[in-house]
């Protein structure tokens, strides 16, 4: 089969799910209704896609299908950052109360201990991918004991107001954010469209790269601010969701045997955009809210990431 048939049979997928998700079981005020699902649908597309786009990248310039931006602790980062804004400055501060100066906090720091991160660690190829998986898992531990131990410090009341922000939850999207993060997607797709086919040599190595005209070092450092900029755009719309990129990018490998990153991509966020909103569905409709969409692609995502570990020793030994 074509990857071009592929694509259309994963979009009629995601249409059936989008579509299942607007109309299904809507009772009573359709006019209430059908545009608060119209706008979860909107932010769990945006979602899917930024994730699904920048851990294709990453794995790209890090060449290696285990690392993803989250992996690498920085959904841990937004846990801190929203933990230490609550312990220290309480619920009803400023940077709480605006969701707008709140949004850019979060991607604002983010971003900047990513570019720490990738400072130090991916200077050509210095230091080998399992020591940047180590490095990544250690500093996620890390930043989550810290989250934890705040935690328990802080007053019970402010912590259940926390608690809301530290899972993913599509259930209270904030329309005006959506249409933010909607535009920094926009931006960030001009900028990867033009660079595609230059992903596409990348992934020949960093001397192949180099000998066929890519400015290596400096399209490693605008890919790594590009993907940093869209996992923490999703991370603050919604909430932490670790293992969902790990898992589209793969499946969109095993899937769409190529090498074009337009493909890739195309396929990755069209599964993304499935798992999120045919997930939510179930959600709401089978298990009746009793669980959330984060907990169960972080068990399933969880399970996968130890089944590519061992797939991958098994194929180094």
């Amino acid at each position: 089969m074509r990857n071009s048939v592929k694509l259309i049979l994963l979009a009629v997928i995601a249409i059936v799910c989008i579509l299942l998700y607007a109309f299904y079981d809507i009772k009573g005020g359709f006019s209430y209704a059908f545009p608060r699902r119209l706008i979860k649908i909107f932010a769990m597309s945006i979602t899917g896609i930024a994730i699904a786009y920048s851990t294709v990248v990453f794995q790209t310039i890090t060449h290696n299908r285990i690392l993803t931006p989250s992996v690498m602790g920085l959904d841990s980062m937004y846990q801190v950052v929203q933990t230490c804004i609550y312990f220290f400055l309480g619920s009803t501060s400023i940077l709480v109360i605006n969701k707008y100066l709140n949004f850019t906090i979060s991607i604002v720091l983010m971003v900047l201990f990513a570019l720490i991160l990738y400072r130090f660690l991916f200077r050509a190829d210095k230091f080998p991918i399992y020591f940047l998986l180590l490095v990544g898992m250690v500093l996620g531990t890390l930043l989550g004991s810290a989250t934890t131990f705040l935690q328990v410090l802080i007053d019970p009341n402010e912590y259940l107001n926390l608690q809301s922000k530290l899972f993913a939850s599509f259930s209270k999207v904030n329309a005006d954010l959506v249409w933010v993060a909607f535009a920094i997607l926009i931006v960030a797709f001009i900028y990867g469209f033009k660079i595609m086919r230059q992903l596409d040599v990348m992934s020949l190595g960093r001397e192949n790269a180099i000998n066929l005209g890519v400015n290596y070092d400096r399209l490693v450092m605008n890919v790594l601010v590009l993907s940093a900029i869209l996992i923490a755009t999703s991370t603050a719309l919604v909430g932490p969701i670790t293992f969902l990129g790990l898992i589209v990018a793969n499946l969109s490998y095993q899937y769409l045997p190529t090498y074009k990153h337009s493909v890739l991509i195309a396929g990755a966020s069209l599964i993304s955009i499935i798992a999120l909103v045919g997930g939510q569905f179930i959600v709401e409709h089978i298990f009746e809210l009793s669980t959330t969409l984060s907990v169960i692609i972080n068990f399933i995502g969880g399970i996968y990431f130890i089944y590519l570990l061992l797939r991958e020793s098994r194929a180094a030994g």
